[in-house]
């Protein structure tokens, strides 16, 4: 059947891999060091790929291609999560689930202070699946979407870091839902000066940071935006 497909220039690949990550369907992969087409039955045209290359070498093209096959999609998915999981059973767990233990200087690190903490919490609800699309306190908001654990890693995440922000907290690996969808419509529909992007080290805080940027280009709107990583440890990474 002719379709609307995928086509990858290999002098214009640089071979950086962004575009396997950004393909959920897995239809791309690195062949010699240059992103190719390995499935044509994966791809649904869509093109997640294409804004995500740095070197413009992905473009769409309507030839004769095997039809996209989604049950074929889930099946793969499936038997790498499997593949997944015997790994992490195997390596005793993955690395944002993995035990690790800090040894702080409580004297040396904590400032004698008289004054108790504030919260800084602007508005309710701040869980992301709980927050409407549309309310007033996203009126002129500057917007922090974070990771549930940022806040208990970094001791100043609530002067630093929320403090005069609309906070919006989540993690992608315990709800197992694409938070995309809302917060592009939060984007889009409210009046937000500014996002910053607060996630742990660990990979699966990777989803929380992919679902921003991914509303941020889904909104239509040039935002000023940043992505401020913390340690497990507590530090701010550069």
């Amino acid at each position: 059947m002719k379709r609307r497909i995928i086509e990858i220039n290999e002098e214009k690949c640089n071979g950086c891999g962004i575009c396997v990550k950004a393909c959920h369907e897995g239809a791309i992969g690195l062949v010699n060091g240059k992103a190719k087409l390995l499935r044509e039955d994966y791809c649904d045209g869509l093109g997640d790929c294409l804004p995500e290359c740095p070197t413009g070498a992905i473009s769409f093209t309507e030839r004769e291609a095997a039809e996209y096959d989604e049950n074929a999609v889930k099946k793969a998915k499936e038997e790498k999560k499997m593949e997944e999981m015997k790994h992490v059973h195997h390596e005793g767990g993955c690395p944002g689930s993995r035990t690790m233990q800090f040894e702080h200087n409580e004297q040396a690190e904590t400032p004698v202070t008289t004054e108790k903490p504030v919260s800084r919490l602007g508005q309710w609800p701040c869980q992301i699946k709980l927050v409407p699309t549309e309310a007033p306190f996203f009126d002129g908001a500057k917007l922090l979407i974070a990771a549930d654990c940022t806040a208990y890693a970094y001791a100043n995440m609530h002067e630093e870091f929320m403090k005069g922000k609309i906070t919006l907290i989540g993690c992608p690996k315990l709800d197992d839902v694409d938070y995309s969808e809302k917060l592009t419509a939060i984007i889009r529909d409210n009046d937000i000066k500014s996002v910053t992007i607060v996630r742990m080290e660990v990979p699966c805080c990777g989803g929380l940071q992919r679902a921003a940027e991914n509303a941020l280009k889904a909104s239509g709107k040039f935002i000023p935006w940043q992505v401020v990583t913390i340690s497990r440890d507590g530090h701010i990474l550069d």
